[in-house]
C-alpha cells in the first residue's frame, strides 16, 4: 500500500497548471525527466492494456532546435489565414521555444488498429479509449513534473497537419505515429497560478 493519502494525490494533482513564460533552464535533470515518463509508461492505464501511448523527449538544444522548426513552418500557414493571427501566436511560439524541454505525446496507430481487430464486439471503441490513455498519460507526467519543480504547459501542434508532419519528421518516429500534444516545460519565472475559478460543484456533481 502507497504511503501517500488520497488527500495529498489530490492535493498534489490540484497543484498542476498551465504555466506559460518558462525559463530556457530546468531544476529537473532530463534524467529524471526520463526517469518520470518511464515511470508512467510503465503503470498508466490503457484499454485492455493496449498500451498505444508512446513519448518522445526533447530537451535544451533539441528543443529550440524542435521549435524553431514549428516557428517556420506556422508562419506563412497562419499569415495565410489571417495575419492578424500571427501577430497574436507568433510571440506565444516564440515563448515555447525559450522554454528547456518537450514532452511529445504519440499514438501508436498500429496498437489501435491491431486491437480494433482482435476485440471485434468493442472494435469502434479503441480510438476513444485511446484518447482516455492519452488523457491520463499527459496528466500524469504534467502533474509529476511541476511537483519536481517546474512548470509546464500543454500544446496541440496536430491541429496544422504540416506541423505535425514535421515534427514526425524530426523526431524519427515511424509513419502510424500520429502526435496527440506537446508539453513544454521549464524553471517557473513568475509565481505559480492560483487555482482558476470553476463552476459549483452542484452543477457538476449529481449524487443518486
Amino acid at each position: 500500500m502507497p504511503s501517500v493519502t488520497a488527500d495529498q494525490w489530490l492535493e498534489a494533482a490540484a497543484y498542476r497548471r498551465s504555466v506559460h513564460g518558462l525559463a530556457g533552464t530546468s531544476k529537473v535533470s532530463e534524467k529524471r525527466v526520463e526517469e518520470i515518463v518511464a515511470k508512467v509508461l510503465d503503470f498508466a492505464p490503457s484499454s485492455y492494456n493496449t498500451q498505444p501511448v508512446r513519448i518522445s523527449l526533447a530537451s535544451g538544444e533539441k528543443h529550440k532546435e524542435l521549435w524553431s522548426i514549428i516557428l517556420e513552418k506556422a508562419e506563412p500557414i497562419l499569415k495565410g489565414i489571417n495575419p492578424e493571427l500571427w501577430e497574436k501566436l507568433g510571440p506565444l511560439f516564440q515563448s515555447h521555444q525559450a522554454a528547456y524541454g518537450s514532452v511529445l505525446f504519440w499514438e501508436r496507430t498500429q496498437t489501435t488498429k491491431e486491437a480494433a481487430e482482435t476485440h471485434k464486439a468493442t472494435g469502434h471503441m479503441f480510438g476513444e479509449w485511446g484518447e482516455h490513455a492519452q488523457g491520463i498519460h499527459q496528466i500524469l507526467v504534467w502533474t509529476a513534473l511541476e511537483l519536481e519543480g517546474v512548470g509546464a504547459n500543454l500544446q496541440h501542434m496536430n491541429s496544422l497537419p504540416p506541423l505535425e508532419a514535421a515534427i514526425k519528421k524530426f523526431a524519427g518516429v515511424p509513419e502510424d505515429y500520429k502526435l496527440k500534444a506537446h508539453l513544454n516545460y521549464g524553471d517557473e519565472q513568475k509565481p505559480h497560478p492560483e487555482k482558476p475559478k470553476k463552476l459549483p460543484i452542484v452543477d457538476l456533481l449529481n449524487v443518486l
